[in-house]
């Protein structure tokens, strides 16, 4: 039997705490480890305990989803983040994104979409709800030139890469696109980087908005 996907919570309320525990109790394969209502207190739980994901909120008095997100980011860097918030907001997504996130969910979500984010998460993937997305796409592409300095409207691209910015765009793992292409991971990262490079963006909600202003999805 496969061992549970470990979640740890936190939240400034705790109404949303117990609600959010009694609902992940009754997923399959995932056992809450800790509920906090003081996201300062995250670190130090992490330090002792086995977790895989943290479930956190955005928008938490004494310290953020944000910054706590930094914070863990620069102790646990193969921990899983996924933030679950009422803000779609283009510009916090991207602040939320850029600072390291997993996954991001909207509060309104029910138990099915809830379930398959921290399953998606588990798998080494990421997961963003549909609305988020749609933020996501909206956003100017970030490029590394110069603002001042448009990006070109259309690159060559090798038959490959397009193919791994198609499963980029599905939200892939390096290892799950190795698998798919029959190559490996080393090589799927090497590609990842030229497509980068090419196409002048920083991450992969570049390469997806590149794709699909440009109807390769």
């Amino acid at each position: 039997m496969p061992s549970p996907i470990r979640v740890l919570l936190t939240d400034d309320h705790e109404i949303i705490l117990d609600s959010l525990s009694l609902l992940l109790s009754r997923i399959d394969s995932v056992e809450v480890v800790g509920t906090l209502i003081d996201s300062r207190q995250v670190v130090n739980f992490l330090e002792e305990n086995e977790v895989d994901i943290l479930l956190t909120d955005m928008d938490m008095p004494l310290l953020n989803g944000i910054n706590l997100t930094l914070q863990v980011r620069q102790h646990f860097p193969q921990l899983k983040i996924l933030m679950l918030t009422v803000s779609e907001d283009a510009d916090r997504i991207r602040e939320a994104f850029r600072a390291g996130i997993s996954g991001y969910v909207m509060k309104r979500a029910g138990k099915a979409e809830l379930e398959k984010a921290i399953k998606t998460l588990a798998r080494g993937e990421k997961y963003f709800s549909e609305s988020v997305m749609t933020q996501l796409m909206a956003l100017p592409v970030d490029p590394v030139r110069p603002s001042d300095e448009a990006p070109a409207p259309l690159v060559p691209l090798t038959d490959r890469e397009i193919e791994i910015i198609k499963l980029v765009a599905q939200e892939l793992s390096t290892n799950a696109i190795a698998e798919k292409l029959f190559i490996s991971p080393g090589t799927v990262e090497t590609h990842r980087h030229n497509i980068l490079r090419k196409l002048g963006v920083k991450n992969s909600i570049g390469i997806i908005k590149y794709a699909v202003k440009h109807g390769l999805l």
